[in-house]
């Protein structure tokens, strides 16, 4: 406000033109009236202590702004931060790393709470942006991770503290959103009257829809380890969950390959998500490795054992081929093409195949008593810690400055 007092007397005095004013002697009530008029000006300027309490609304109107900003722009992706965890978590349980894995147990429960939090409260106050990024072809598949998030948290459950209650809940949470968002996601990006072309439309994050399913698949079978009355028919959608999600990974695949064989690749384009083309495959094989180990000899579901057995070591040979060309091609976006190395959010979509391809190698291993691929294991698991760990710290960094580490996202 005392700016623009300063800004319209400066305009006022320049609109003279810069002309002297003429010294005409002013009589004593002239003088008079015009010191009347000064003190009629200075009391209507704002004191000092008028302008501390605009000068803090309006920096409380800023934070509100941020952190609305913050809210309206959340990545809703972030679930994969649980996925990653979650499922690294599971991996140094099993190879003998107990205490790193209780560590990241507690941090997968504390980001599945904060992620449903900014979820929801982003829904209920920008739910047109919501709208807007699910039925986006570019972004609508990160929602799925919401799906794999809840299951691989009932896998962790599962695995570190038997409480198969939990994970019970998890599991049906997890198969209830399955259905809402594989419908609607499938059914708008079908109906949608204006259509990307495949070389924009189509990356790495729709095979969130293959890891949602075989995440269901992974999960029911760990529930249905324990006796009920309901062992038949959960193993059942299980098994059927597995084969679902290997027919939309070779659906899937097969478009991105043609994306990125026959279109050009910019190294900003070729983002995170691209390595979801191994971490799908690694999860179909440890769905696979875990029906053919719970699925009982006298079980009516055993009859399909033999078929499953050899999709398994399918899906885990092919992710293992793509493992060295995801590996080459992430060198030449930062190294040869030097797109600088930042955190944002689409980096746990890295982490995340990693500690899977871990976890599925270390089963497949022990289920076909092929003990020599435990080395593997052993190795990848500490590239797996080493890449949570430069990823959460740069996770960190940003939460400290402020922000999330937001982009424009695909």
């Amino acid at each position: 406000m005392l700016a623009g007092h300063l800004v319209w007397g400066l305009k006022s005095s320049s609109a003279t033109g810069g002309t002297a004013v003429a010294s005409t002697p002013i009589s004593e009530s002239g003088q008079a009236a015009l010191r009347a008029g000064a003190d009629r000006r200075y009391r209507k300027c704002p004191r000092q202590s008028d302008l501390s309490t605009v000068a803090n609304k309006v920096k409380g109107t800023g934070r509100n702004s941020h952190l609305n900003r913050v809210i309206a722009d959340f990545y809703p992706g972030y679930f994969a931060f649980v996925m990653a965890t979650g499922i690294v978590s599971v991996a140094t349980y099993e190879l003998g790393l107990i205490r790193i894995a209780w560590i990241l147990f507690p941090l997968s429960i504390a980001g599945y709470l904060a992620t449903w939090t900014l979820t929801l409260v982003r829904l209920l106050r920008h739910p047109q942006r919501v709208a807007g990024d699910f039925i986006d072809h570019r972004r609508g598949g990160v929602f799925f991770t919401v799906v794999a998030a809840s299951c691989v948290l009932g896998i962790q459950v599962v695995m570190l503290a038997r409480g198969f209650a939990i994970a019970t809940v998890l599991w049906v949470v997890g198969v209830v959103l399955w259905f809402c968002l594989t419908y609607m996601f499938f059914t708008a990006a079908t109906v949608r009257a204006v259509k990307p072309s495949l070389e924009t439309g189509i990356s790495g994050s729709w095979l969130n829809i293959v890891v949602a399913t075989q995440s269901v698949s992974v999960l029911g079978m760990l529930v249905a380890s324990r006796p009920s009355a309901w062992l038949i028919p959960i193993q059942f959608f299980s098994l059927s969950m597995y084969l679902l999600g290997c027919m939309l990974y070779l659906l899937i695949i097969t478009l991105i390959l043609y994306r990125i064989l026959f279109f050009t690749m910019h190294a900003r384009e070729f983002t995170p998500p691209y390595w979801i083309d191994m971490g799908a495959e690694a999860v179909t094989a440890l769905a696979g490795t875990l029906v053919i180990s719970h699925v009982a000899p006298a079980s009516v579901l055993y009859k399909f054992v033999p078929f499953v057995t050899g999709f398994t070591l399918f899906f885990w040979v092919t992710g293992t081929w793509w493992l060295p060309l995801l590996t080459i091609l992430t060198i030449w976006r930062h190294v040869w093409m030097h797109y600088p190395l930042e955190y944002t959010p689409r980096y746990w979509s890295l982490v995340f195949p990693l500690g899977m391809y871990t976890t599925c190698t270390f089963n497949v291993a022990r289920e076909f008593d092929l003990d020599f691929l435990i080395i593997i294991s052993r190795c990848m698991i500490y590239l797996a810690l080493l890449a949570w760990l430069v990823t959460f710290i740069g996770m960190i960094k940003t939460l400290c400055q402020g922000h999330l580490g937001l982009d424009s996202y695909t």
